[in-house]
């Protein structure tokens, strides 16, 4: 089965495309041919979204689905047409929240990724910076700003993970890489060592890592298997011996592996 789904938005269509996106993953049978469209922000624009939809239902030969988060009301029902089956997301809980909270909503499109917050918004842009100035042990010497340095084995998803916490969290994270030279010491490399409280671990299995390394060092000593197995071996004993608690990311997501470790550390986003 394939279906066609729009996603509608008066600003940037983040939102609606990330809801939307989480119901119509429960429906694994069905292919989605997703259209976002942003910045649906006049009636005019209305219009041709709604020409656009009703030719959609003509190709498809049945009704697509529409999601927005159009906080208009007469924008929004310039895109309800009968040829579709429509889900805003504002409709349906908007009108609840104001008469539960005994005021109205201010109606006002794209609050939720605007810069109506310089604080929340330089904690984002200031954690990049940090995460992307701090991957793989550069610049070690203000590793005390750090709400959390990411260890483990070379490619095991530190860099990722590190990004996605400071963009999404406005977490400012560090990663070190574990190399070889760090396991014959049974403790922590020194420059870490100041830092005990602020480590977590990543960990890999090795196949997967043999995988991943042949794609960045084809045939090299650096993506065999043995390599990958001594690496993660080493790694993981010394974050035991040490009590660094770790992470498996052979199946899990950035995402997932970004919220865990948050709740695992009792670290707060200083960012939406």
């Amino acid at each position: 089965m394939r279906r066609t789904a729009f996603f509608v938005s008066g600003r940037t269509g983040i939102t609606v495309e990330i809801l939307g996106h989480s119901l119509l993953s429960q429906f694994e049978d069905v292919t989605f041919n997703r259209i976002v469209l942003p910045f649906v922000d006049t009636l005019e624009k209305a219009e041709e979204v709604a020409l656009q939809i009703r030719r959609q239902a003509l190709i498809d030969g049945c009704r697509p689905l529409v999601f927005s988060t159009i906080a208009n009301l007469e924008i929004r029902a310039k895109i309800q047409v009968p040829d579709a089956q429509s889900f805003d997301f504002f409709a349906q809980f908007i009108g609840p929240l104001e008469e539960e909270l005994g005021v109205q909503s201010s109606h006002t499109i794209g609050r939720s990724h605007e810069i109506s917050n310089f604080e929340e918004y330089n904690n984002r842009i200031n954690a990049v910076n940090f995460s992307l100035n701090h991957d793989d042990g550069v610049m070690p010497r203000d590793l005390a700003e750090a709400d959390l340095i990411l260890v483990g084995v070379s490619r095991s998803g530190k860099t990722p993970t590190c990004l996605y916490m400071a963009l999404q969290f406005g977490i400012k994270a560090a990663n070190y890489p574990l190399t070889p030279e760090d396991f014959g010491q049974h403790t922590l490399p020194r420059l870490l060592l100041p830092y005990r409280n602020k480590l977590f671990g990543l960990t890999i299995d090795p196949e997967r890592l043999r995988q991943i390394r042949q794609e960045r060092k084809p045939d090299s000593r650096y993506c065999q298997l043995d390599t990958c197995q001594f690496e993660v071996a080493e790694a993981e004993a010394l974050m035991r011996q040490v009590g660094v608690p770790y992470l498996n990311t052979t199946r899990m997501s950035i995402e997932e592996l970004a919220t865990t470790i948050m709740h695992k550390t009792g670290l707060t986003r200083r960012a939406y």
